[in-house]
């Protein structure tokens, strides 16, 4: 790792110095790079379905001046003179294209002089090494997935001379295991090291959720349940938080769905907190105007609304203090705080009701009341006596978040799963949720 990322991170330095010397005084600008060497193996019927590596990476280039801003993106292959013949190529198109713009009354300059530097090696798995090691305890089950996995680097520089650098191992495991009948359970596995041990007890425990959905469905009626929500299917919920949620700009826009917490009309349990916590080490803690971020930032504490999340646009706009937050506000790499609820009491304090393993196509059904609608999805159980009895058929909830972080809030495990976020799209995604399990009164389920 040490010795390809030592090469990139020269030309980067080099092509940013070369610009640096082509700035006119009137000009400012940011430089952003994001390049991976990441293998990529998909899996069908544990079987290769496709494989092979791949080296990407890009620069945005965005020029500031007189007030307006404009930007450029082109790839970064690591070789300077290739490299910057497309910096200085953009460079000149932006000089053209800034003048016929419009005047951005809260644009913000880039300030200060921050430097930072981390690097995370990890152990991964060789790429030959891939497949013998991940289908060896599948080969006889219906296992689909993604392995991905490699080295990640995020750099920044910018005019005024701040300077950082992120480059991480890391490898993601998304993979799902289907019965005869397409019942399935699905799981994630992640990590900058690669724990053979560890695989196979995820894997144990997803042969043994597989008998359970061998068992006929239970076809139940809307209603209200009790339900225990496992980690993965509390970061679905999370997650919601970043679209219309933590953001200050929300906030003052009237649209945020915490907006209620924050004018005390609405309460959450005491007994839930969380927060932004950059000191897992799993994303860059700077933004794009490579402003850093504090080492945690908590935003609910007991159940209340002590921070949101603030870029330096949404500051000037609003007149309000920016704390690091990136373009869009939204959660990075948020932690919820683990509870009382010990893994083997469980079930026994579900005592009757839903065992939810998974959730997907979340959405707002009335944000600015914390409506959430959405489904269940894979490996949910209906539990009874404290015992699991029978899969469900999949159900759609409609839940506002004041009541199952709130009212009805019952306590959350006394132990966290990592979650990570296992997009692809253009380029790998970094990072994830530290979560907990959560146990919940009568959650609301539409049909």
């Amino acid at each position: 790792m040490k010795e390809e990322i030592s090469v990139v991170e020269l030309s980067f330095n080099r092509l940013v110095d070369s610009l640096l010397d082509k700035k006119e005084a009137s000009e400012d600008f940011t430089l952003k790079l994001s390049c991976e060497r990441s293998q990529f193996t998909r899996f069908n019927h544990a079987k290769v379905r496709q494989t092979g590596c791949v080296a990407d990476g890009w620069v945005v280039l965005t020029l500031m001046q007189n007030q307006r801003s404009c930007f450029r993106v082109f790839p970064f292959t690591g070789n300077w003179e290739v490299d910057w013949q497309e910096g200085y190529k953009a460079l000149q198109e932006l000089r053209e294209e800034i003048s016929y713009l419009p005047v951005d009354p809260y644009l913000v300059l880039p300030s200060g002089n921050n430097h930072t530097h981390e690097l995370h090696p990890g152990s991964l798995l060789a790429e030959d090494e891939v497949v013998p090691e991940l289908l060896e305890t599948v080969r006889e089950l219906d296992f689909t997935g993604i392995y991905a996995g490699g080295s990640v680097i995020k750099g920044y520089a910018d005019s005024k001379g701040q300077k950082h650098w992120f480059a991480t191992d890391s490898f993601t495991l998304d993979y799902s295991i289907f019965t005869p009948e397409a019942q399935a359970v699905k799981g994630t596995f992640a990590g900058s090291k690669w724990d053979r041990k560890a695989y196979i007890a995820k894997i144990d425990d997803a042969k043994k959720q597989l008998e359970l959905l061998s068992r006929p469905v239970k076809k139940l009626t809307k209603g209200q349940y009790k339900t225990y929500f496992a980690p993965a299917a509390v970061a679905e919920l999370l997650t919601m938080l970043s679209w219309g949620g933590v953001s200050e700009a929300n906030i003052q826009q009237g649209s945020s769905a915490l907006a209620a917490l924050l004018r005390q009309e609405k309460q959450l349990s005491p007994k839930f907190s969380f927060k932004e916590n950059f000191q897992l080490g799993l994303v860059p803690r700077f933004n794009e105007l490579g402003e850093i971020a504090p080492p945690e930032l908590p935003v609910v504490e007991k159940g209340t609304l002590v921070n949101t999340l603030v870029n330096s646009r949404t500051a000037k706009e609003y007149e309000k203090i920016a704390n690091g937050a990136n373009a869009s506000e939204s959660l990075r790499t948020p932690e919820i705080s683990p509870g009382n609820l010990a893994f083997e009491d469980i079930l026994s304090s579900l005592n009757t009701g839903l065992y939810v393993s998974n959730l997907h196509y979340l959405n707002w059904s009335d944000r600015p009341t914390g409506r959430i609608t959405g489904m269940t999805r894979y490996a949910c159980f209906w539990v009874e006596n404290g015992e699991i009895v029978a899969p469900i058929e999949n159900l759609r909830f409609d839940e506002s978040l004041y009541s199952f972080w709130g009212d009805n809030f019952v306590d959350l495990t006394d132990f966290q799963e990592y979650i990570p976020e296992v997009g692809t799209y253009e380029q790998r995604q970094l990072g994830g949720s530290m979560v907990p399990g959560m146990l919940v009164e009568d959650f609301t389920y539409t049909l």
